[in-house]
């Protein structure tokens, strides 16, 4: 299916957050992926449907040794279901465990590229020579997370000149790219004024929109009710972010299509 990979320039802008909340949004099967290098909340943030923590140690690290050396594995046997449904790859603890996994990180990459369900993979900070790079290169798309002040902005936009140098895709082509920003929903400003700055600099991304800084419904995403939560910001931006997220993933698929395949 379609790997999208999420990722911030510095800081945590609200990655996890923005992953864990398009999942629940995404009107198709989608799996949440943890694979910050540093060690991820995801595993910390949700409950199993029994109301125990995530098993840190049944996801992305025995994913890893399942598919080192290439070798194929059922990514559903290192999957755990959250309380609100959603299917996530746990994964590492801490830094000290990334290590273990080595070589695997290819071999991870294809294998969520190829699951039966879209992976939304939180990747964490995107700086070179993260362990994640190589999952990046198999992405149909990656997504840059960023808070809407002047020096996230500014940070991203270094980090995507870096990128739009660097980082390629599998068949070699650059990686499509776009930006979230986490805000004010209801400042549109901001997100025009990112992408008149980008282009300005000759880096063509597109701004998809902005998802709602809302904390208080964040932290009571376990115990607030279906009504409340269908009425918050936070909410009502994802589903909008969602539709962008697919459209842009949609696109690339069409325009890299044989011809075959596009021919009516």
């Amino acid at each position: 299916m379609t790997l999208i990979a999420f990722a911030s320039a510095k800081g945590s802008p609200g990655v996890t957050q923005t992953v864990t909340g398009l999942a629940t949004v995404w009107g198709r099967d989608a799996v949440v992926a943890d694979l910050d290098p540093i060690g991820g909340d995801i595993g910390l943030r949700l409950r199993r449907t029994d109301g125990l923590p995530l098993d840190h140690d049944n996801g992305l690290l025995s994913y890893g040794a399942a598919v080192r050396s290439g070798q194929a594995a059922d990514l559903t046997d290192h999957l755990q279901r959250a309380e609100d449904g959603t299917q996530v790859l746990v994964g590492v603890a801490g830094p000290s465990q990334v290590q273990g996994l080595g070589a695997a990180w290819p071999h991870i990459g294809a294998g969520l590229r190829s699951a039966a369900a879209d992976v939304l993979a939180d990747c964490g900070r995107l700086t070179p020579g993260s362990p994640a790079m190589p999952v990046l290169e198999r992405a149909s798309a990656l997504v840059m997370v960023a808070r809407s002040d002047v020096a996230a902005l500014a940070h991203l936009r270094e980090r995507l000149r870096w990128m739009n140098d660097s980082v390629r895709s599998g068949s070699g082509d650059r990686l499509p790219t776009a930006v979230l920003l986490v805000g004010d929903a209801g400042d549109t400003r901001s997100a025009d004024d990112l992408a008149r700055l980008l282009a300005s600099g000759g880096i063509s991304v597109p701004v998809l929109g902005t998802v709602a800084y809302d904390p208080k419904t964040v932290r009571s995403l376990q115990t607030i009710s279906e009504r409340a939560l269908l009425r918050s910001l936070f909410h009502r931006s994802l589903l909008d972010v969602a539709t962008r997220v697919q459209a842009l993933v949609a696109q690339r698929e069409v325009d890299w299509a044989p011809e075959s395949e596009t021919a009516v």
